[in-house]
């Protein structure tokens, strides 16, 4: 009897805690919408002004208090791989900054101008965020979330946030992993998934030069190693493992006095953090500032630093627990990397032992005063390169990115090297050593799948995961840019939009129809696409005399290249008009090795022939390898009587170039 009591009274205190916390999470301030966006990233805000556009309520949620993430957080000089890849409200991105500089498009921009050009979206559709909140728990009932609690960093009040269909736009997956929707954290062996550029890796990538002594009295293992370096043994090449990619911020400094704050000693400096730099420095004391810090160039004085070489502003090893830590311990660890690096830049500049071309080099910068104003000038955005991952209803690999395995439900494509930083810094045969840095590249463009940004439907039918979507960690290395995330958020909430429509579960809808809606309003305000001619599409160009196919730094998969007899050689490139009407032109020039000094292209309306003589030289941007759109003027031209642009080597005195031809019609 006293058993059975017992158990009875287990049983009514577990009912009564069961209906305590129902009704904490069901009473509470509750706010409602058909789509709930997380993570007000670059992702985040082109998601939540598709689904709004698209005629359905949002509610944009974020734990800071700026929009944009890395790319309005410093990343200005955006990783792309290969511009073709980057469609519909991503790229009006850039040709919105580019219409900021005075051009087409512009991918090198200053932080301020890339979180203004995401308000731009989000006011026109009349989106506030609610800033300041971070996820808390998530409902997940017969594998649908049902509602989210979130709450304020500030005052720590909670409210409820319930939804049709929720996105996890965070770069750390929280939502995804609150409802219980499989992932994982670091690296899986090769064997998994058949690859061969996974797990551990010993490369001579970002590497330290050989005899770099790892003890804090050279020669003396007994002293103990310096500061960052693990004790940890290295693994079999390929073996799998939960190590991190290593983190930092992307800098932005200026060496305009007028607009300079100089860099001072940060909280908790240490000299000590920075005796490996001494020691790689030692090796060869004349190189530049460049050998240590990756400095690239921004518009108006300004900077996108970021790590490079083997001892710079990646914080190796010290972000293992990142992923799936709490706020408040999230937060401490971000301040460590801050002060790591703020402490870096002191240090190069100020520490006597440092050679004094590079302290008089690293002088010259200091923090933008027209930079994160409200955060001592300083990005509020931690560059989380890689997080949790989802194990969702397909996985991307190796096989993906080059072109092994083709998926035929893509909503995005993807580019770029497969790349990860190093994982940890460690001892081998007594020298310090770094592991993990993955940079291989060689592919063109390749379609993402769908099943890779929903969980298995067992998980959960209404979420969508574009940024921590489902791919292993070599293939995350490819995925993950800034661009990219876009697309992939606005097809994801498109998806969203498709499954409230027709009342089915994400893992039902035809995704046809949301690949149809990105082709006839990519922009989701109902304007004239714009019309793409590439040297690939065979049905819309003719040839004449001698081209090879090149598929280095073209636009799409490859472009014509001519180096000799360039009189004869000639490309005409057909656009297939549906409306008539006034259209701007822009010829590609992508950047080849002994191009002409100029380039003549013609362009015939249908009445009229126009010439017009280029310069590729004056096209080039500094660091990057991508190409530009050039402006060829704005012409009337009829569906009836059918256009052309042409590039011939009439007057050339190298390489001419025949890549891809854009269209755009006028507004109005």
């Amino acid at each position: 009897m006293k058993v059975v009591a017992m158990r009875s009274v287990f049983t009514m205190v577990f009912i009564a805690c069961m209906l305590t916390c129902y009704h904490s999470f069901s009473q509470t301030n509750e706010r409602s919408a058909d789509i709930c966006v997380y993570g007000a990233t670059s992702a985040g805000v082109i998601a939540a002004y598709t689904a709004k556009q698209a005629g359905k309520s949002v509610i944009l949620i974020d734990p800071g208090r700026h929009v944009g993430g890395l790319t309005s957080g410093g990343l200005g000089y955006t990783d792309i791989g290969n511009k073709f890849v980057i469609s519909g409200i991503a790229r009006d991105f850039y040709r919105r900054i580019g219409k900021h500089y005075g051009k087409l498009e512009q991918w090198i921009f200053e932080p301020h101008v890339a979180e203004q050009t995401f308000m731009q979206y989000l006011d026109a559709a009349g989106i506030k965020v609610l800033s300041d909140h971070y996820l808390v728990h998530a409902q997940n009932e017969n594998s649908r979330i049902t509602g989210i609690r979130l709450r304020n960093t500030q005052t720590s009040e909670e409210f409820v946030v319930t939804a049709k269909m929720f996105l996890d736009c965070s770069y750390e997956g929280d939502l995804m992993a609150k409802a219980g929707v499989s992932y994982i954290v670091g690296r899986e062996a090769n064997s998994t998934y058949n690859e061969t550029y996974n797990g551990v890796q010993l490369r001579e990538k970002h590497q330290f030069p050989d005899g770099v002594d790892p003890y804090r009295i050279p020669g003396k293992p007994e002293s103990g190693l310096l500061w960052g370096i693990s004790n940890g043994t290295l693994a079999e090449q390929g073996a799998g493992d939960r190590k991190v990619q290593a983190y930092n911020f992307r800098i932005c400094l200026s060496d305009d006095p007028s607009n300079s704050i100089p860099i001072t000693q940060p909280g908790n400096y240490d000299a000590a953090k920075y005796e490996l730099l001494l020691r790689v420095i030692e090796k060869n004391t004349s190189l530049p500032l460049g050998t240590y810090l990756k400095i690239d160039h921004m518009p108006n004085h300004k900077t996108d630093i970021n790590n490079n070489g083997a001892f710079s502003t990646d914080m190796i090893g010290m972000n293992y627990t990142y992923p799936e830590a709490d706020h408040a311990t999230r937060q401490c660890i971000t301040k460590a990397h801050e002060e790591y690096v703020k402490g870096l830049l002191y240090f190069i500049g100020n520490d006597p032992r440092v050679p004094e071309h590079l302290r008089k080099e690293m002088l010259r910068w200091g923090y933008p005063k027209d930079e994160y104003t409200d955060n001592g000038h300083w990005s509020p955005q931690m560059y989380v390169r890689e997080a949790r991952r989802m194990k969702g209803a397909y996985v991307m690999t190796q096989a993906n990115c080059e072109g092994k395995e083709k998926v035929t439900d893509a909503v995005g494509m993807a580019a770029y090297t497969m790349d990860s930083h190093n994982c940890q810094r460690i001892v081998v045969n007594g020298m310090v050593k770094n592991e993990g840095d993955v940079q291989i590249g060689g592919f063109g463009p390749y379609p993402i799948s769908y099943r890779s940004l929903i969980p298995k439907a067992e998980e959960c039918k209404n979420l969508l995961v574009p940024v921590c979507l489902s791919a292993s960690h070599i293939a995350y290395g490819s995925i993950r840019m800034e661009p990219v995330f876009m697309v992939l958020a606005q097809s994801a909430a498109l998806a969203a939009v498709e499954a409230i429509k027709t009342k089915k579960a994400l893992q039902e809808i035809s995704i046809a129809k949301v690949q149809k809606r990105m082709l006839e309003d990519p922009l989701m305000d109902g304007s004239t696409p714009e019309i793409l001619v590439d040297n690939d599409d065979a049905q819309n160009i003719t040839m004449k005399g001698g081209w090879d196919r090149v598929t280095k730094r073209a636009y799409g998969s490859s472009m014509f290249v001519s180096e000799g007899n360039t009189e004869a050689a000639s490309v005409r490139f057909y656009p297939r008009l549906n409306v008539s009407g006034r259209y701007y032109i822009y010829f590609y020039l992508p950047q080849i090795e002994n191009a002409s000094t100029k380039m003549t292209i013609k362009v015939f309306d249908g009445k009229d022939e126009r010439i017009i003589t280029v310069s590729p030289a004056d096209l080039k941007v500094e660091g990057q390898t991508s190409g530009e759109w050039v402006d060829i003027g704005v012409y009337t031209l009829s569906r009836k009587k059918p256009p052309y642009v042409e590039v011939s080597g009439a007057n050339a005195n190298g390489s001419i170039v025949a890549d891809a031809v854009l269209f755009i019609k006028e507004k109005g």
